[in-house]
């Protein structure tokens, strides 16, 4: 009886790796978060991370982009305001 051939193990990874669609989600995740870190970071150090404090500071960047958002849609209602109270003086 002689070794099996490799053919004969058709066995299907079930918990390890990742797949397609992780792969691309984990490296735009570590895209942004150097890119948005402006040379705080470099690449190695965001992909040793630990995930929960990569996803810590994904949240809090996603955070900060909704507050300037927020502020600047607040800027242009108030300056719609003024322009508009400026006219009816007039």
């Amino acid at each position: 009886m002689g070794a099996p051939s490799i053919l004969g193990f058709q066995l299907v990874p079930t918990f390890f790796g990742f797949k397609p669609t992780d792969r691309v989600i984990l490296h735009e995740n570590l895209f942004n978060l150097i890119w948005r870190g402006e040379g705080r970071w470099d690449w190695d150090t965001i992909y040793y991370m630990p995930i929960m404090i990569r996803q810590f500071w994904i949240k809090r960047i996603n955070k900060m982009d909704e507050d300037a958002e927020a502020a600047a849609a607040e800027r242009l209602e108030k300056t719609k305001a003024n322009r508009s109270a400026r006219k009816v003086g007039r």
